[in-house]
């Protein structure tokens, strides 16, 4: 936007005053600077009426809440023999902070969100691509992929660094040194990251696991059409491994029961599939707070110790962090160790099971559990 020169009381320096030699100081066409001030009324009209006075047209603007105040962030094209250290001291004379100024470029003034989704569409076609996009929507001088165990999130060097985990494995260092990491800055990259990450796992897809012995299953959300094969899996196992699952003597799931098994409430449910059979049956239901969700398994009798309980309970991992879950829990038989053991295959963290069964289960805090390219 082009603000109109005013009339002011106490005049800026003008133009022609200003040492020729200080021209050549003037390096970019277009600035960035960003402006701590008070969040009262008038404070932003002082600051565009004392940039109108040196000449300076205002590109882009942003405004960003921090702690006592705002930080405003604007791409201005300065004038002519204007210097940096001028524009600074007259932010200064109107009592805010010129907290940071740097060479811009005109390709900043791209509206902020559209250039989020752009990246993430771009990321999302390539994800080896995941660095380049977070630079450019932190507008960072540099990302780097470290390992995890490398990262150091505790070191922010004062705002200026900060650690973006990605799997288990690795994470995406951000470094700029114009301007400190805002929160605001920070809350947008960890939430173009979860985007990423539920893309990559596509949980409302489809997923293929390999078990011990090579078999290839589908693992699918179940759906009302699938009672009839859920009825025949319960049919071939054993009452032993029923009773593990329901923790009461029966030889099948009364018909009755199968919609509400495979559309529980508020939940879901989770299918094993080789060929047209169903192997194993896993759900995750959401507790009442949704921090906690509570999670059980039942495989087939014929396929157990095959991994296809691991894989069931990596790929309800990874649902339940995408749905925001950060612990799970389990009901197992007291002094039954089998779902604590299915759990750490699985790349969770549990914790020892306590003596009546129950098992809490930890999700990362900041990452989409893995799931295992082999059960």
């Amino acid at each position: 936007m082009e603000i109109r020169r005013a009339r002011r009381t106490t005049a800026a320096e003008p133009p022609e005053t200003w040492p020729a030699a200080l021209a050549t100081e003037t390096t970019s066409a277009t600035w960035r600077l960003r402006i701590r001030m008070d969040d009262r009324p008038g404070m932003l009209a002082r600051i565009a009426i004392r940039m109108a006075d040196l000449e300076c047209n205002i590109l882009g603007l942003t405004v960003l809440p921090v702690p006592g105040g705002v930080l405003d962030e604007m791409v201005i094209r300065p004038a002519t023999g204007l210097t940096k250290d001028q524009l600074v001291r007259a932010i200064r004379d109107e009592g805010c902070e010129c907290s940071a100024i740097a060479d811009g470029d005109i390709r900043e003034l791209v509206d902020a969100s559209a250039a989020t989704l752009a990246s993430a569409g771009r990321a999302i076609e390539d994800p080896s691509r995941y660095a380049e996009v977070l630079r450019e929507v932190l507008s960072a001088d540099l990302v780097t992929v470290v390992p995890l165990t490398e990262a150091n999130p505790g070191r922010t060097e004062s705002g200026h660094r900060a650690v973006f985990t990605v799997d288990s494995d690795r994470a995406l260092v951000a470094r700029r040194r114009w301007a400190p990491f805002v929160q605001l800055e920070l809350t947008r990259a960890e939430a173009l990251l979860g985007l990423l990450d539920s893309a990559r796992a596509n949980v409302a897809g489809p997923a293929v696991a390999t078990c011990a012995d090579g078999t290839a299953i589908v693992l699918r959300q179940g759906m009302p059409g699938d009672a009839e094969a859920v009825s025949a899996l319960h049919g071939r196992c054993s009452m032993e491994t029923l009773f593990q699952r329901y923790h009461t003597g029966m030889r099948s799931m009364p018909r009755r029961w199968l919609h509400r098994l495979l559309v529980p409430p508020r939940g879901i449910s989770l299918l094993a599939i080789c060929g047209r059979e169903v192997v194993g049956l896993g759900q995750l239901i959401p507790g009442a707070s949704g921090e906690i969700a509570e999670i059980s398994l039942l495989v087939q009798d014929a396929w157990q110790r095959n991994g296809v309980g691991t894989a069931l309970m990596a790929r309800l991992g990874v649902i339940a962090a995408a749905r925001g879950h950060r612990r799970l829990m389990a009901v197992s038989l007291p002094g039954r160790d089998s779902v604590y053991r299915t759990a750490i295959r699985a790349g969770l963290v549990p914790e020892p099971p306590e003596e009546e069964g129950l098992l809490r289960i930890s999700l990362p805090e900041r990452a989409v559990p893995r799931v295992p390219d082999r059960c």
